[in-house]
């Protein structure tokens, strides 16, 4: 049955599948395709590896995997977005609102 067994750790230490290159291409289109985004690098947990969260204008946001805070604050410099640490600085407003608006899921 298999109640308490535990579930096996990837190569990351994560319970969490690793970032990809898929996970970037989504990002980069995601910000070349929407006004005003910005990076919200949020910290590795116990269950999932270190991810950003990308928000545009609107509210509108996506989150995906990256290798580590220095690879999301480096795909933001090289697509000329503010980048910020989600753990110190919080999510926007407009993110809250849009969730509201939308049911609570990003693209």
């Amino acid at each position: 049955m298999g109640l308490f067994r535990r579930r096996r750790k990837s190569a990351e230490g994560s319970l969490d599948r690793a970032a990809d290159s898929a996970d970037v291409k989504h990002l980069e289109e995601f910000a070349r395709s929407r006004r005003g985004v910005e990076a919200f690098v949020e910290p590795p947990t116990t269950m999932t590896a270190t991810t950003v969260v990308f928000v545009a204008h609107d509210g509108e946001w996506t989150r995906r995997r990256v290798r580590d805070a220095a690879a999301a604050h480096g795909l933001a410099r090289k697509l000329g977005i503010p980048a910020y640490d989600a753990q110190v600085v919080g999510y926007p407003q407009r993110m809250r609102d849009w969730n509201r608006k939308n049911g609570g899921r990003g693209a």
